[in-house]
């Protein structure tokens, strides 16, 4: 008769810890949520400047743009901007080519 009471509180805490779990794991979804667009941007953010490091020649064309336009800062990062995302483009379509080949 003892066993059978063991096994029912043992069965009745591993209820109560189920339960404990899923509340837990949907406050978890709860915060994911939260921080989904601020991380989303923070990677964005990465992106860019890994792709500004990783081309430097880049940069110092369109600085040089910058200086001799004279546009200022904002028509330097629109046309930052710009180059970055057809960037992106041109290596998607060429990733997508040489996968097909």
């Amino acid at each position: 008769m003892a066993v059978n009471k063991q096994m029912l509180a043992v069965m009745q805490r591993r209820a109560e810890l189920l339960a404990k779990i899923a509340v837990q794991r949907g406050q978890v979804a709860e915060i994911g949520a939260q921080w989904q667009i601020p991380l989303a941007a923070a990677d964005q953010g990465l992106a860019v400047v890994r792709f500004l490091r990783s081309n430097p020649v880049l940069v110092a064309g369109v600085a040089a743009l910058l200086v001799i336009r004279r546009r200022g800062v904002t028509g330097l990062m629109m046309g930052m901007w710009r180059v970055w995302k057809g960037y992106r483009y041109f290596t998607a379509v060429s990733a997508k080519l040489s996968a097909r080949l």
